[in-house]
């Protein structure tokens, strides 16, 4: 699972989430992307399921990039508790993604095979997202 080795503070506050990405928001390593069109959490469970559905599609050719990662921790108090008493315990970790972010990038492939695995790993994130490719990607190699 993806987590900090080490954090600064234990808790954070949650913050919120506008506009659009202002970073990693051009590939940047490889041919093939996906792209977040919404705002979201990614947690690290989603991001570890997106990234093995990846390597089984591309049957461990090729090269992966995880472009995100959690880093932001999230606070859970066990069920049925009383409000108050302070802020929960803390629970996992969550990437914080924006419109525009490009979430994984694929080199080493076919296109065929690239857009195939990149929709399975769309499908294990819970957000929409686009199957994008490098603006000088040459489809006849």
């Amino acid at each position: 699972m993806l987590q900090p080795k080490k954090t600064k503070f234990r808790r954070q506050q949650k913050g919120r989430m506008k506009g659009n990405s202002q970073r990693g928001n051009v590939i940047a390593f490889g041919s093939f992307g996906i792209k977040a069109m919404e705002a979201a959490w990614i947690t690290g469970r989603q991001i570890e399921a997106a990234r093995i559905a990846v390597t089984r599609k591309m049957q461990r050719q090729g090269q992966i990039w995880i472009r995100i990662f959690p880093d932001k921790p999230i606070t859970k108090k066990p069920a049925e508790v009383r409000m108050g008493k302070g802020k929960g315990a803390p629970e996992g970790f969550v990437a914080r993604v924006s419109p525009g972010r490009i979430l994984f990038e694929a080199e080493g492939v076919s296109f065929d095979i690239a857009k195939e695995a990149l929709r399975l790993a769309a499908q294990k994130l819970p957000i929409k997202t686009k199957f994008i490719v490098r603006h000088d990607y040459d489809y006849n190699e």
